[in-house]
């Protein structure tokens, strides 16, 4: 049995999943079938090449993607694997001495067979992947390297596009300076000389060289855009991912507050994707406007000269100031977020129970805080904008005042004190922005620390990270003297807890509230991990196996019961891989979705709303176990999986239960008697340790000795 789920996992893989497999097989490094279904981005479940790119590194791979025709494969290229039409994928292994190519074909078996080249060629669109070892001290430092970093990688990727950008901005900068020089030229030598050809060709000129001013602003524009398109991409979902993998320890904060620092990259992006970067990127050419000055009006560069560092002291005095309170906006604005995120969440709770003020005074507290904040802000940076106005005007008045004296003397000519207070203009005009442009740098730079504060968070799957694959269990769990406390809690949840559930045994957990049953069921799902001890799952300890692998081998239900919106179809599905609408079916008859399911209109494309509104409670949490039973899971955790439904439906799920869950390892946290008919072996939890462990009927016995009652008893 256990054979032939493993081949029906193996099964389910696509041609490029089972490649890929075979390709860090061939180079020694781990990459387990639930790492490849965790990369998925394709709204059909399947892998895509840049999904499988990103799991090669997170195995310890370097993969690169490109067009590459079948002549120039040699042996230094080896593995790669070659996509086919079709949505084919074979690995190719070399040429053997007959000529033909040895060739890993997922869909004749596990070898590596011999083909004509010819007939490859055919088929082949022209794409590869091809792979090779990263160092192994590279893979055990990943977040140091170039590749591993959430930030600096995307923007190292793209440093081609900031050098274009660069680079348009300097020759963009250049062509700048014609107009100036143009008019210089024309007062000082057409005018006097009444030159109309010279003026011709100048103008000629002058316009050829605005209009590749124009173009090379667009193209600059443009560079910018691609480049942050391109990080937008990489670091979103790098930022995403982290939120699905982060430790459940490591989750500080509201709902509200995760949601507002990830809300952050947008003040991130918008810094490298909008017209600051570029302000940013003038700023270096200042000491060439005023070096163009000084070439054409002397002593005239001395008042520019003057006033930039005026408006760079005044701009950077400020920054301490924004700095501080962009941090207590950013606070202030995950208070507020929370607050939303929480009002709008219970929303029903908070009218029934009449709690509107108090989360109106919250939210008012909040608002007032963040505006007072807000108000300090554009204070300050006003009045740096306020004072960089008046030194570019003051400049300016001045060129024009000390240029009368220079003219006088004879020391500079009309077309250069023209050009000089025009020169004088740009050379002051990137300062214009520079206290706005700093707020955004704080704004920027105090996004990315909080940001990298949650990337930084534990990861239920670090990069270079060795797993043991475990496609299919036979159920065995165990618990060895475990003790576990939750983050920032001082006493412990659970102490010295130890047990051991055989392949289909059927086991309920009970015990008083706060006992750590809930607690129990959260560290077989891997969602926390013992302080000490260890839990096992067929004799491996399940910090070893990877977590889609333990997931997926194990079906929950939890008591909070959680849908998405979508449909019902959607949320049973959720966490199958490519799921066939016959399990679909089962697992909804079985879970007794069928019998509501069966009066909507739209049936199982039923379209719910966020979290299941409009469902009763009992509904709810058919789709649940319905979700949990699709993959036809080993392991079944059902946490309190009937509480909200009436005696009759309760009854009826249970039946099925039974006769579809024979060979299934079930664990059970309950309260109601119910529920035991399901079991046949109960485990009492009091105060975290166990009290009492063996068949139903030590419930009476542990009344009798311990004189409580617990609420349950034995069918």
């Amino acid at each position: 049995m256990t054979a032939l789920k493993s081949l029906t996992v193996t099964q389910q893989l696509s041609p490029l999943e089972k490649c890929l497999l075979h390709v860090a097989a061939h180079l020694d490094r781990s990459l387990t079938v639930a790492a490849l279904h965790a990369a998925q981005s394709d709204a059909a479940g399947f892998l895509t090449a840049r999904d499988a790119i990103e799991v090669a590194h997170s195995a310890g791979l370097q993969a690169g993607f490109g067009s590459r025709k079948l002549a120039d494969f040699d042996e230094t290229l080896v593995p790669a694997i070659l996509l086919m039409e079709g949505d084919k994928a074979v690995v190719f292994h070399g040429r053997a001495k007959s000529g033909l190519l040895l060739i890993f074909d997922p869909a004749m078996g596990e070898g590596i067979g011999e083909a004509d080249e010819k007939d490859v060629a055919k088929r082949y669109t022209g794409y590869a992947l091809l792979f090779r070892r990263s160092h192994k001290e590279e893979t055990s430092n990943r977040n140091t390297s170039t590749s591993g970093h959430w930030f600096w990688s995307a923007m190292l990727a793209n440093r081609w596009s900031y050098a274009q950008v660069v680079l348009a901005a300097a020759v963009a900068n250049l062509l700048g300076l014609s107009t100036s020089v143009f008019i210089m030229v024309v007062y000082d030598r057409v005018l006097p000389n009444e030159a109309t050809e010279s003026l011709i060709a100048l103008t000629a000129g002058v316009g050829l060289a605005l209009a590749f001013d124009f173009i090379l602003k667009l193209l600059r524009a443009g560079f910018i855009d691609r480049a942050g398109k391109k990080a937008d991409m990489f670091i979103g979902r790098r930022i995403f991912d982290q939120v699905l993998n982060i430790k459940m320890k490591s989750k500080s904060g509201s709902t509200g507050a995760i949601a507002s620092t990830i809300r952050e990259f947008e003040t991130l992006r918008e810094f490298f994707t909008s017209a600051t970067l570029v302000a940013l990127v003038d700023l270096p050419f200042i000491v060439l406007f005023i070096l163009v000055i000084h070439l054409i009006g002397g002593p005239l560069a001395v008042i520019p000269a003057l006033a930039v560092p005026i408006v760079l002291i005044a701009g950077l005095a400020v920054q301490p100031v924004l700095s501080r309170l962009a941090e207590k906006s950013f606070v202030d604005g995950q208070s507020k977020q929370s607050v939303l995120v929480e009002t709008v969440s219970g929303l029903e709770t908070i009218k029934t129970t009449a709690a509107s003020r108090q989360m109106r005074a919250r939210w008012d507290d909040a608002i007032e805080r963040q505006s007072s904040h807000g108000i300090r802000s554009r204070t300050v940076t006003q009045f740096a904008l306020n004072l960089t106005g008046f030194t570019q005007q003051a400049a300016q008045v001045l060129t024009v005042f000390y240029g009368v004296f220079l003219i006088t003397e004879g020391q500079a000519s009309m077309g250069a004190l023209i050009a000089s207070v025009m020169l004088t203009g740009r050379a002051l005009a990137p300062l214009g922005q520079l206290a706005q442009t700093l707020t955004r740098v704080n704004q920027a730079r105090s996004a990315y620390r909080n940001l990298n504060t949650l990337m930084q968070a534990e990861n239920e799957r670090p990069e270079g990270r060795n797993w043991i694959s475990r496609p299919h269990v036979k159920g065995r769990i165990s618990f060895k003297d475990v003790h576990f406390a939750y983050p920032e809690q001082a006493e412990d949840a659970l102490s010295g807890v130890s047990f051991d559930i055989e392949p289909g045994e059927k086991v309920a957990i009970l015990g008083p509230i706060g006992s750590g049953k809930s607690t129990i069921g959260r560290l077989m799902l891997g969602l926390f991990e013992p302080r000490t001890g260890s839990v096992m799952l067929d004799g491996v300890d399940i910090r070893q196996i990877d977590p889609g692998d333990l997931r997926r081998n194990v079906g929950s239900v939890l008591q909070e019961i959680w849908l998405f919106s979508g449909s019902i179809r959607d949320n049973i599905a959720s966490g199958a891989v490519r799921p066939r609408d016959q399990d679909l079916i089962r697992a909804g008859r079985i879970a007794g979705v069928e019998d509501f399911v069966a009066h909507c209109p739209n049936g199982y494309h039923q379209q719910l709303a966020e979290r299941g509104e409009g469902l009763s409670g009992g509904q709810r949490q058919a789709i649940a176990l319905a979700r949990a039973l699709i993959g036809r899971p080993p392991v079944l955790l059902l946490d309190e999986p009937t509480s909200a439904m009436d005696v009759k439906t309760e009854a009826e799920v249970i039946e099925r239960l039974k006769q579809e869950t024979k060979d299934t390892t079930m664990v059970i946290v309950t309260h109601r008697t119910s529920l035991l008919g399901l079991v046949d072996r109960v485990i009492v939890i009091e105060r975290g340790q166990v009290g009492a462990d063996g068949p139903k009927s030590i419930l009476n016995r542990h009344k009798r000795a311990t004189g409580r009652h617990l609420n349950v008893a034995a069918s």
